[in-house]
């Protein structure tokens, strides 16, 4: 059974399934990006008309649509999309076989030094599962002179409440924990 929440983004919806759907963690695609996608859920999913990305993680996909686009139509086809998928498959959709290009680029930053593996910490510990609960993802991408860049994603992108999130939630809480940092960018 799929269950659909909304999200703080009135674009982006987050259908919720009791089978796992990412066993590779939080791996976002994007319709502008649909030639370089090997996965057909994947791809079949992004040809849906209004649809511009699409988040998979553990249990839920998040999908963010249009401005112009009627979620009247989209909702019906990501349901059935994601029930046609497991009534016919017993796995996962993004396997753990499917990772070995998808190393994202907190991976290769995390043994930099000691702030950036508290930055990681608390993201993945306090920060990670309050955006996934609103269909999104938050990855680490730098930290330079104080200033911590991060990539908002999901439903999250493009959501007119994420710089507030961005600046009140998650530059409070790495400022609190983190020595050294003292503000927070998103890309």
């Amino acid at each position: 059974m799929i269950q659909i929440e909304n999200t703080p983004n009135p674009n982006a919806l987050k259908f919720l399934s009791e089978n796992t759907i990412s066993e590779i963690g939080t791996i976002e695609f994007q319709k502008d990006k649909i030639s370089e996608i090997k996965n057909n859920f994947v791809k079949n999913l992004l040809n849906i008309e209004g649809i511009e990305l699409i988040l998979l993680s553990d249990n839920f996909l998040s999908v963010k649509k249009l401005e112009k686009a009627s979620w009247e139509s989209i909702k019906p086809s990501v349901i059935s999309h994601l029930n046609d998928y497991f009534q016919a498959n017993k796995k996962p959709i993004l396997e753990k076989k499917d990772n070995e290009n998808n190393t994202s680029k907190a991976d290769f930053n995390k043994d930099n030094n000691e702030v950036i593996n508290q930055i990681n910490e608390v993201l993945e510990t306090k920060i990670r599962p309050a955006v996934a609960k609103d269909g999104g993802d938050i990855k680490f991408i730098s930290f330079k002179k104080g200033v911590v860049t991060v990539e908002l994603k999901g439903s999250c992108s493009g959501c007119p409440s994420s710089t507030m999130t961005l600046k009140k939630g998650v530059q409070n809480l790495l400022k609190h924990y983190v020595k050294g940092v003292n503000s927070v960018e998103a890309i």
